[in-house]
């Protein structure tokens, strides 16, 4: 028996769905729906629609009275919407997190048990979505929370939280412990374990390291590009820059659109100077993709590395317009400020980085650094505790802590940073470029304490390992003159002097250092 001349079209309709003719699938839809007036066959039309970027349209025919109670439709009206920018419309149709229709919101509901995501937790990230492009970004964590406590197969969610960094590394963890993977029938142990590669790098490296040898050697996910790249992000946590670089280069090897690498894969280049790399890459991606933000990201980076500032800000600018809630074009746009030494315009771009990534540590520390530049040590202290609040275990953030502590003369208290700094460094494996600045700092914070052999002591573990610092050679001459070893440190600052000619402190201490010399020995000969 034939099917009715509606069916065949709904088959028609579909076929052209699943082949992207979406002219077609419109065409059929429309002329299916005249037919039956069916809300079924309305809302597959609404899909051809959005497919085809009217998203007008789309809303228009799934806010129909009959249309509006479908939980099916409300979401794909409330998408139509956000598409449009038009984000109060578009809360009105998800309703908030309090008021939000029947059927909407339910938490505490099992969650989709055919291995798709349960529409309630899609209908919480439209909702955690509006409220991030509102900069409401308490309630949309929430949000985004409520969608991951229904289903947590709602990766979307996931992936907004930890790339806008709403939560604190603690928080992450925390969160992370509290959901309900059991819920996700036999797959909930491969989700968490791919959920914990994710979090943040400083925190419970451990338990990065073995859900990484669990999903290699269970689920065979040694080439996967999101877990080469959390590997990358460890490594560049590390200051392995080295490394980083070249497991970046294997993940875009393999994937050259694999975009959410590019930031890290930037820094790396900018990390080793490679300009000749980043001016081929931004060529590229200007040429290619110039509607992704991340190619002016790219561009902004070759600038800075170039050393013009001013350039390299217009792009970041770029950048953070496409893309509002990017993360790298905001740090980007404040570094450059900071490179000219325009420390209030800096502190300025460091300040909304840090109110649109609240989980982030990195803005406080860099407004720290800022104030510590302008020897306002007390903001410069307040800005690096808020930093500290949220992360314990960066190195960087620790010694510069005890670098304001040194300022203000409290001495043992900024050994006692320098030593975590130093601790932390070692058990995050970091590379040697991560505790050298430490160690000088130890090394000063010991001559200031009259320590003079801990002094030493540093400085020159400082230089086996960095042997062209010219600064660190003019420390412990520096020591050397305060010991009464004139000689030695006569030594010491023309090493450091054949490194840096026209360094002034040096010339300075070093005619400080011959005078001094010269009075011992004419003391010595006149005893004879």
């Amino acid at each position: 028996m034939a099917l009715p001349v509606h069916e065949r079209l709904r088959l028609w309709r579909h076929d052209a769905l699943q082949q992207h003719q979406y002219q077609t699938a419109v065409y059929v839809g429309d002329t299916v729906l005249s037919m039956t007036d069916d809300p079924n066959d309305a809302f597959w039309l609404a899909q051809a629609y959005f497919n085809t970027g009217h998203y007008a349209r789309a809303r228009q025919l799934l806010m129909r009275q009959d249309l509006a109670k479908s939980p099916s439709c409300r979401y794909l009206a409330a998408l139509s919407l956000i598409r449009l920018a038009k984000w109060d419309e578009a809360l009105a149709v998800v309703g908030d997190a309090g008021t939000a229709p029947p059927g909407a919101d339910r938490r505490d509901g099992p969650p989709a048990t055919d291995g798709g995501v349960a529409l309630e937790a899609s209908m919480a990230y439209l909702r955690g979505l509006i409220y991030n492009n509102q900069n409401n970004f308490d309630r949309a964590k929430e949000c985004f929370k409520d969608a991951l406590r229904i289903d947590v197969k709602c990766y979307e969610a996931y992936d907004q939280l930890i790339a806008n960094t709403l939560m604190t590394p603690m928080e992450e963890w925390e969160f992370l412990s509290s959901l309900r993977f059991d819920a996700t029938s036999a797959d909930g142990d491969l989700v968490k374990l791919l959920y914990t590669t994710k979090l943040n790098k400083y925190h419970n490296m451990n338990r990065f390291f073995e859900a990484e040898n669990q999903l290699q050697a269970k689920y065979n996910l040694h080439k996967n590009g999101d877990l080469m790249l959390s590997r990358a992000e460890l490594l560049f946590v590390q200051c392995r820059f080295k490394q980083c670089f070249q497991l970046c280069e294997q993940i875009l090897a393999k994937d050259k659109f694999k975009f959410s690498a590019m930031p890290l894969y930037l820094a790396c280049l900018h990390e080793l100077e490679q300009k000749n790399k980043l001016f081929l890459l931004a060529h590229d991606m200007a040429e290619n993709h110039p509607d992704e933000p991340v190619t002016w990201l790219t561009v902004g980076v070759y600038y800075l590395a170039a050393q013009n500032p001013a350039e390299a800000r217009r792009y970041f600018s770029k950048a953070s317009i496409m893309d509002p809630h990017f993360g790298p074009a905001w740090i980007g746009f404040a570094h450059t400020f900071a490179v000219e030494g325009e420390h209030e315009q800096a502190i300025s771009a460091y300040s909304t980085a840090a109110r649109f990534f609240q989980g982030a540590h990195l803005p406080p520390l860099f407004l720290g650094m800022q104030h510590l530049q302008l020897h306002n040590f007390t903001l410069a202290e307040e800005y690096l505790e808020s930093s500290y609040a949220i992360c314990k275990t960066d190195p960087l953030l620790l010694n510069e802590m005890g670098v304001v502590l040194y300022h203000k003369n409290h001495l043992d208290r900024a050994l006692d940073f320098f030593f975590e700094a130093l601790k932390v460094a070692e058990e995050l494996d970091s590379d040697t470029k991560a505790w050298v600045p430490i160690k000088v700092n130890l090394g000063h914070a010991f001559r200031q304490l009259r320590r003079w052999p801990e002094a030493v002591a540093n400085f020159e573990e400082v230089l086996r390992v960095a042997k062209h610092e010219p600064e660190v050679y003019s420390a412990v001459g520096l020591v050397n003159l305060q010991m009464g070893r004139t000689a030695e440190a006569v030594l010491n600052f023309q090493e450091a002097l054949s490194l840096a000619p026209n360094d002034p402190v040096s010339w300075d201490l070093l005619k400080r250092a011959l005078e001094e010399n010269v009075s011992a020995t004419t003391l010595e000969v006149a005893q004879l």
